[in-house]
């Protein structure tokens, strides 16, 4: 049962990890559900506070994750077109991977640029907007990433740290 645990846990990092890129995914509270899972082994000692304090950073991230876009559309004078434009322009950079990484970066900024267009006659005032969502859109995702890599490196940590118990069989 506890390598059952370790594995589904160990998947749910991978997919925490991939949450912090895709906006249906809730990567943090993911991963720090592999977490639990990892904590709900007989080998790994329960841990109340290190899974109370993981488990505040994820609500503190994924509650960011809302507000940091808003925070900076509306910086830069944004609408609400601009993070709809951001967040369509993301689906087409993982639907159409065409320019590879850099279309996570290119795609985002076009559909943030194309939603403000629609939305304002100006383009100085849409560009500047839509470079303001974008800006949001990838402080959130930089957070989330790394929040989420620090939490497969506490998962491996703590595998590593109790890999005798882990995979005695006996």
């Amino acid at each position: 049962m506890d390598i059952l645990l370790l594995f589904l846990g160990f998947i749910l990092m991978l997919v925490g990890i991939l949450g912090s890129f895709l906006p249906v995914l809730p990567g943090t509270p993911i991963s720090w559900v592999g977490l639990f899972l990892l904590h709900l082994t007989k080998a790994v000692p329960d841990d109340w506070v290190f899974l109370g304090i993981t488990l505040a950073v994820a609500i503190i991230v994924f509650t960011l994750d809302y507000i940091i876009p808003v925070w900076g559309t509306k910086k830069f004078g944004g609408s609400r077109w601009g993070m709809i434009g951001t967040t369509l322009g993301l689906l087409i950079a993982l639907i159409f991977p065409i320019l590879g990484f850099f279309g996570i970066i290119i795609w985002p900024f076009v559909g943030a640029l194309v939603g403000e267009l629609i939305n304002k006659a100006d383009q100085k005032t849409a560009l500047k907007a839509a470079f303001g969502s974008f800006l949001g859109f990838l402080t959130g995702t930089f957070i989330k990433f790394m929040v989420t890599v620090i939490f497969l490196g506490l998962f491996i940590y703590k595998t590593w740290e109790n890999k005798s118990a882990l995979f005695t069989f006996y």
